[in-house]
């Protein structure tokens, strides 16, 4: 009987072992009224989806192949609340697959952010959304290195289709970062297809956090140069109160962009207090037009009242105001401003995950 039992326990510890997964469905659900008002157009009500935290549907998977070794997958649409419909192709956000070890990193394949996009949007207490978000001041709208390395079509300043990616494993003394390379695949702009290479360094730990990234793009329409994406940033997070300073250039052939981000953010138990001043900042040119005089100023604040961990209540404010031949305006306003007027925008929602 002895002998039967060992035997039985060596065969078992001999058969290959079956791996651990799990398959998670989340999102998040968010909707604001917002007023926009444009200088000489009067101002536009309306509902919109995402100001606090983008509104999105999350299906997530992993399985544990043992030995540190795992393998995973995330799709992530995003949802516009107010109508119901997507923002885009239907997982627009993040589609990806990857295999990851705890000790050498992961390695992720599919669409994702760019490393610059990470690397100055994590330092804005916005989140890069809603009336005071930085988002507001990268745009191919006004005359500049975005509009002239994109058009109006799809560009990289916050992700990149048919992406390779290596992220640097946890542990690593606060040590963090990536690569990422994107192929056109023969596309063009308008197909949203770019060559991108792209790389991430920063460290995080006893509440401080510092960033450095690069994100260089080729596509049909860049052949006088590069587009060129840099970001810096770092942020202290003291008692009751944590600091954010960031710095980002765009530049493509003779044109560039300087955003500059100083924010602050406040919990007070339920409670959050925020607030932001961006400056994009135009030089160069593009062909014969002189982009020296122009820029953007946005000043913005912020409540978040937490009702749980999942759900929460907000009010944002912001003003945005554009020097020389920029009319950039905030989101949902009336159309057709002149260059060098000023924008408002006041929304108040309801943000809920599950």
């Amino acid at each position: 009987m002895i002998r039967t039992l060992a035997l039985g326990a060596a065969a078992l510890a001999a058969a290959p072992a079956f791996a651990q997964s799990s398959v998670s469905i989340t999102g998040i659900a968010d909707a604001a009224a917002r007023q926009v008002s444009n200088t000489g157009l009067g101002s536009i009500k309306s509902l919109v989806s995402g100001s606090n935290s983008t509104s999105r549907l999350v299906f997530r998977g992993t399985e544990d192949l043992g030995g540190g070794l795992t393998a995973s997958f995330h799709l992530e649409h995003g949802i516009a609340l107010d109508t119901g419909l997507p923002t885009g192709g239907f997982w627009d956000r993040r589609s990806t697959v990857s295999v990851a070890h705890r000790n050498a990193g992961e390695l992720r394949l599919g669409r994702d952010f760019v490393p610059s996009y990470t690397g100055w949007s994590r330092f804005d207490p916005f989140s890069y959304v809603g009336v005071a978000g930085s988002n507001n001041l990268v745009s191919a709208t006004p005359n500049g290195p975005i509009r002239s390395a994109f058009g109006s079509n799809p560009n990289t300043t916050v992700r990149a289709s048919n992406a390779v990616q290596y992220l640097l494993p946890s542990g690593l003394a606060g040590v963090e970062g990536g690569v990422l390379v994107a192929a056109s695949e023969g596309g063009t702009a308008a197909n949203g297809q770019h060559k991108t290479i792209g790389a991430r360094i920063g460290w995080a730990g006893a509440g401080a956090v510092v960033s450095l990234a690069t994100t260089t793009t080729e596509n049909n329409l860049t052949s006088t140069g590069k587009f060129k994406d840099t970001a810096v940033g770092a942020s202290y997070a003291f008692e009751f109160l944590r600091l954010s300073a960031a710095w980002r250039r765009f530049e493509q052939a003779g044109s560039e962009q300087t955003n500059t981000l100083l924010a602050f953010s406040v919990p007070l138990g339920v409670h959050e207090i925020k607030g932001s001043f961006v400056r994009a900042a135009f030089g160069g040119s593009v062909g014969a037009t002189a982009l020296d005089a122009n820029g953007v100023d946005q000043v913005g604040l912020g409540y978040v009242y937490n009702l749980s961990k999942r759900s929460a209540l907000y009010a944002s404010y912001a003003r945005l105001a554009n020097d020389g031949a920029v009319a950039s305006t905030i989101p949902g306003g009336p159309a057709g401003m002149a260059a060098g007027g000023t924008s408002t925008g006041f929304e108040a929602g309801i943000r809920h995950s599950f």
